[in-house]
């Protein structure tokens, strides 16, 4: 079984780096990877199945893994949505997934994004995780642009096990994260 590149690369480079750089003696200080969630959020879906359907299969694909169907935990009239009603998908990855997966976000799908200068990076939520919204799903390869019938966006949520913001982007910027360069 093949070790993820990033999670080679991430202990072999990344790993001493940070050490060195934040002066750390222990390798456990060091903050890794806990875990990545990406959300399709799909308002719509409460009065179409089909969407659904089709923005679980997508998300099946990119991920490598079956999506969990989210339920409205409360009802809302405003939206003609009741409590229970079925508004989206999500999908938690961790460890090899994880990994293979921030590999293809960054090195495949983000350079396919038109005009694409970076992410914020006030971004984080002071608590060490790093959230990013994508408006398609077709930046992904596996996502063939001819059979999609509506383009969906995404939030990915990146969970690390530090607390530190200057760490935890740190440990992104490392895994060739595009950050911009101001902000």
């Amino acid at each position: 079984m093949m070790i993820p590149r990033l999670l080679e690369k991430y202990k072999k480079d990344i790993i001493p780096h940070i050490m060195q750089k934040f002066g750390f003696k222990n390798r456990l200080q060091v903050p890794r990877l806990k875990k990545i969630v990406i959300n399709m959020g799909l308002g719509a879906a409460a009065h179409d199945a089909k969407l659904l359907e089709q923005a679980t299969a997508d998300l099946a694909l990119i991920t490598g893994q079956r999506p969990v169907i989210t339920k409205a935990r409360k009802a809302i009239s405003n939206f003609k949505i009741r409590k229970g009603s079925k508004l989206g998908c999500k999908v938690t990855l961790r460890g090899r997934r994880m990994y293979e997966f921030l590999d293809r976000l960054v090195n495949v799908a983000l350079p396919r994004i038109r005009d694409f200068r970076g992410f914020s990076q006030k971004s984080f939520d002071g608590q060490g995780n790093y959230s990013l919204g994508i408006n398609e799903q077709t930046i992904f390869p596996e996502i063939d642009i001819d059979k999609t019938q509506r383009l969906q966006g995404m939030d990915i949520t990146i969970v690390t096990t530090t607390e530190n913001q200057e760490l935890a982007r740190e440990l992104l910027k490392e895994f060739n994260f595009p950050f911009m360069n101001h902000g």
